[in-house]
Order: C-alpha cells, then sequence, then structure tokens
C-alpha cells in the first residue's frame, strides 16, 4: 500500500508560521531600537548642549582682578620685566615674528627672534631657566600655551639674557 504526502497549502503549515513569527520578531526588534534611541538621545543630548554653553560662556582670559591675583601669589617679575626670546621651532617662515608680536602685545619684551636648534615641535612651549616657573606659567597662560618645562634642548646662554623662551611648534 502505498501512502503519498498531502500537496497544498496543508503540507507544511510550519513554514508560514516561521516566517509570520520572524516578521513579528523584527518588527518588535526595530521598534525597540528606536524606542531605546529616543529615550536614550534626550539626556545625552542635554548633556552635550550643558557642556557646550559651558565651556563656550568659560572665560578665556583672566579679568585683571583675576591676573592680578594670579600675579600676586606666583611671579616675582611683572610682564614688562619677563623678557622673552622667541624661536621659530616648526619650520614655518614667519611664525616666530607672529608669535613675538602675540607677546609684545600681552605686555612682554621679546629679547629676540630666531630659529629653534630644532624644526619639529608639534606644539608650543614656554621654557625656563631655573627659580623663574611662575613667570612662564604665567607667559603660556596669556598665550594660551599648555605646555610649560625647564630649558630642554636649549642652554641658558641661549637665551641671550632671556628669562624665558617661547618655541614656536605647530
Amino acid at each position: 500500500m502505498e501512502h503519498s504526502l498531502p500537496h497544498g497549502p496543508l503540507a507544511r503549515p510550519w513554514r508560514t508560521a516561521t516566517l509570520v513569527a520572524s516578521a513579528v520578531a523584527a518588527l518588535e526588534l526595530v521598534l525597540l531600537v528606536v524606542a531605546g534611541i529616543a529615550l536614550l538621545s534626550h539626556p545625552v543630548a542635554k548633556r552635550v548642549r550643558t557642556e557646550a554653553t559651558q565651556k563656550a560662556l568659560a572665560p578665556t582670559t583672566p579679568t585683571p582682578l583675576v591676573r592680578r591675583q594670579l600675579d600676586a601669589k606666583g611671579p616675582d617679575l611683572p610682564r614688562r620685566e619677563t623678557t622673552v626670546l622667541v624661536l621659530n621651532g616648526n619650520g614655518r617662515t614667519g611664525a616666530a615674528a607672529a608669535a613675538a608680536e602675540r607677546v609684545r602685545y600681552v605686555g612682554y619684551p621679546v629679547g629676540d627672534v630666531g630659529n629653534a636648534p630644532r624644526s619639529d615641535y608639534g606644539r608650543s612651549v614656554v621654557m625656563y631657566r631655573p627659580g623663574l616657573r611662575e613667570e612662564a606659567q604665567r607667559l603660556a597662560r596669556d598665550l594660551r600655551v599648555r605646555i610649560v618645562s625647564p630649558l630642554d634642548g636649549l642652554r641658558a646662554a641661549q637665551l641671550k639674557g632671556a628669562e624665558v623662551a617661547l618655541v614656536v611648534g605647530e
């Protein structure tokens, strides 16, 4: 006796059920992802906006009162007596001259302008003689230079009488 398997739409009901269940699961996943993004994006966006606003409103240069307070507890030499040697450490023509103008603008005398022993400085650096760290830090704040260090790669004799050196980097 021979039995034949039924053909037609009822032959394989599990295939249809599997496709329907998969489609429902995919739709649920998409809805969960959308809901997660909607719920998490608002707090993250709010925090980013708040931090951006705080950064934008933060003072970039100290007010005269704050500057006097910083000067009172730190440097012994006033700006007009802190001579700065400006050196080009990036190899670009005119970089040291432009930096020297900024140094003069914030109230420091420029002793000399020239080239650094190397021309591969990635960032600008303020270097100082022993005992003049506070003056160097003040100059760095005034010029928004982040790196301050004792003389490194320069000898005191190379400062040509200046108290601090500004090496202009990239």
